[in-house]
């Protein structure tokens, strides 16, 4: 069964980029859409962005447009999120999923999930 693991948090200042990995166990991987998303203290998990199968197209929640990049490498079966000027505010458990398809929508089911991984950005 496909599982995700992410990689990548820890601590970090207020203007540091980081970089999480996103790295699945089957390269039936490929062939689905990826969403990050992330659970900041508190409050309800969120999303963050997704990339499509190929790579091709990405979309990104308003608050990360402009700072953050989604990528991902199929041939290394892993998506990542490169996360640039940090904010404090940017400070949750990240987690990467897999959309029950190719491509990804709103309306579209999410169904691997990772375990996540804690970014913390001081001020």
């Amino acid at each position: 069964q496909l599982q995700l693991v992410e990689s990548g948090g820890g601590l970090v200042q207020a203007g540091d980029s980081l970089r999480l990995s996103c790295a699945a166990s089957e390269r039936t991987f490929s062939s689905y859409a990826v969403g990050w998303f992330r659970q900041a203290p508190g409050k309800e998990r969120e999303f963050v962005g997704a990339i499509n199968w190929s790579g091709t197209n990405t979309d990104y929640v308003p608050s990360v447009k402009g700072r953050f990049i989604i990528s991902r490498d199929n041939a290394k079966n892993t998506v990542y999120l490169q996360m640039n000027s940090l904010k404090p505010e940017d400070t949750a458990v990240y987690y990467c999923a897999t959309f029950a398809s190719s491509y990804y929508s709103s309306s579209t089911p999410l169904n691997i999930w990772g375990q996540g991984t804690l970014v913390t950005v001081s001020s």
